[in-house]
């Protein structure tokens, strides 16, 4: 049987790198798009322009929160597979818009699974759960019976979104799954996320074009990997007999301030911290300048201080394993941006 799989947010970092991975496999790939009057392909424009691709990869106008136009896309393609990454997805947004987040995250999640149940169609669907489900942590590591405490309107919609994952699943007998993803970036990271914004910040520091980097919580912590391997991670979790939940996560955890540590060193820049609290600054040790400032408007209003996956299961049933260090994916993240950033001029 044709593989034909429906991609929504495919214009996103994940989007991008899973609808390479399936292209690769020789999947007929659909991505749902939201109508903009600006271009937002940004990501994806390398597979738009190849020729190639012109009768494997297909766009579809439509969004999460119109019901009946997902019902139409669902009817159209039939599609084998279903990988759900739309979201809002930026966690401090959150507490500003949360009716919107809650109606995307959580309801759109929905609404695809309804839209699976009406057209009766014969489907796999991911659904791209997060980390941030676990919050206010209850144990070290975390692992999938881990209590969840999710600790924003982000985390509460996504929270929403996994357990109906799961009632459909056992309700109407749905090959679903929830990929439980830990933190995982790349040099397609948006630069309103902290790790892009450090190291973009970085690499124009390097290069005189800014002064300073304004950040929140350095002591939070985080368990990151490198986003392609995470998106191979989900293609796994739909070649399984059965339809079951899955942790992705390296296993390590380090704080936003031993990312900064991480960053500016790739760009010979040796960091010195000074002050504590909404007072600490971040000290360029060899021009004696302050170049981290800390803006409590950062901060969240519920914090969530460490997260550290156990991913056991992905590796023992899937046969998945992240293989890039922090270090890495660092350098690789710093060599784009500066690549980037010297050729513009900005």
């Amino acid at each position: 049987m044709e593989k034909k799989a429906l991609i929504t947010g495919i214009t996103g970092q994940d989007g991008s790198y899973l609808l390479e991975i399936l292209l690769n496999k020789g999947y007929e790939v659909h991505g749902l798009i939201r109508r903009s009057s600006s271009f937002n392909t940004g990501r994806i424009d390398h597979i738009i322009n190849d020729k190639k691709y012109n009768d494997q990869f297909f766009f579809h106008h439509g969004d999460l929160t119109d019901a009946s136009g997902l019902n139409r896309v669902l009817e159209k393609i039939g599609p084998t597979e279903i990988y759900n990454l739309a979201a809002q997805s930026h966690v401090k947004v959150s507490f500003d818009i949360p009716d919107y987040t809650a109606q995307v995250d959580a309801l759109g999640t929905l609404r695809l699974l309804d839209a699976i149940r009406e057209t009766q169609i014969e489907t796999k669907f991911y659904q791209a759960s997060t980390s941030e489900l676990f919050g206010k942590v209850q144990e070290t590591p975390q692992n999938e019976n881990t209590p969840f405490y999710p600790r924003s309107p982000y985390g509460v919609a996504k929270l929403y979104a996994y357990w109906i994952v799961i009632n459909y699943r056992e309700a109407y007998n749905m090959y679903a799954c929830n990929g439980i993803l830990f933190n995982h970036e790349s040099p397609r990271r948006g630069k309103t996320f902290v790790t892009r914004k450090i190291v973009q910040a970085a690499c124009k520091i390097k290069e005189n074009l800014q002064e300073c980097l304004f950040l929140g919580n350095l002591n939070a912590m985080r368990d990151w990997g490198y986003a392609p391997e995470f998106c191979e991670g989900m293609w796994l979790m739909l070649q399984q007999e059965e339809p079951d939940d899955y942790v992705l996560s390296t296993g390590s955890t380090h704080t936003v301030r031993e990312f900064v540590e991480i960053a500016f060193k790739e760009l010979d820049i040796v960091i010195e911290w000074s002050g504590e609290g909404v007072n600490e600054v971040g000290i360029d040790t060899k021009t004696g300048k302050t170049v981290i400032m800390t803006d409590s408007n950062y901060f969240r209003p519920t914090e969530v201080d460490v997260l550290i996956g156990d991913s056991s299961k992905a590796r023992t049933q899937l046969g998945w394993e992240p293989k890039t260090s922090l270090r890495k994916m660092i350098r690789l993240m710093v060599s784009s941006d500066l690549k980037k950033i010297k050729k513009r001029g900005y």
